[in-house]
């Protein structure tokens, strides 16, 4: 089976907004496949973040698609504004609204692409007869909420289950939460090929070399 290409998604929740704009060129130019947007309402998730205003602000900043996950409850009424404001890639969280075939319904006639989104105790059958829907599956490997929490150990397993639930389909399978060049071999190894990563990446002044560690690896514990 062909690997599906490595992607590295930079979270811009662990850049520094004072100077947000100018966090994304950086990362763009350091080889940034996507931009991660972690947005968070304070309810379904114990922390606030980005609205839409400020995905408008920044779509200018960068071509690289925009990975947007919604940590919000309900999602459905924000769909066409976050589409609207230059989400490339939409995720939702099963566990947010009761009606998840209709919210990827929604996802995908705003012509966008569609992704769901599991925390660390949900069970993968939750999309089990979704799948055909879906073009990227994000595994939560913490409990959403904050960055810079540790990688959960256990996910690694939920990962392999992924792949072979995804069986050959055009989907990515991304990971989120305690992504360090430490474990991104374990990672890619289990069947993730899109990594999102914050702290990891933010950290220091050379981004670049912060994304080619991880690079680096993953694929070379994986070769």
């Amino acid at each position: 089976m062909k690997t599906r290409p490595l992607i590295i998604s930079p979270s811009i929740l662990a850049s520094d907004f004072s100077k947000l704009g100018e966090e994304v060129i950086a990362v763009d130019k350091a080889g940034a496949d996507w931009i991660h947007i972690d947005v968070m309402d304070g309810h379904f998730v114990p922390n606030i973040t980005f609205g839409i205003p400020v995905m408008q602000s920044i779509r200018k900043c960068t071509a690289k698609p925009f990975d947007v996950h919604l940590m919000i409850s309900p999602a459905d009424p924000y769909l066409v504004q976050f589409a609207a404001a230059g989400a490339d890639l939409i995720s939702v969280h099963a566990e947010a609204g009761p009606h998840l075939d209709r919210s990827l319904q929604a996802i995908k006639n705003l012509g966008k692409k569609a992704g769901v989104a599991i925390n660390p105790a949900t069970p993968l059958s939750v999309i089990e007869y979704v799948i055909d829907r879906l073009d990227l599956i994000l595994i939560m490997t913490v409990n959403p909420g904050f960055g810079g929490q540790i990688f959960i150990p256990a996910m690694l397993d939920k990962i392999r289950q992924a792949k072979a639930l995804v069986a050959g389909r055009n989907i990515d399978i991304e990971v989120d939460g305690g992504v360090t060049a430490e474990n991104a071999g374990a990672i890619y190894q289990a069947g993730a090929n899109a990594m999102v990563a914050g702290s990891s990446i933010f950290k220091g002044d050379d981004y670049g070399a912060n994304i080619k560690a991880l690079r680096v690896a993953a694929t070379t514990i994986s070769a």
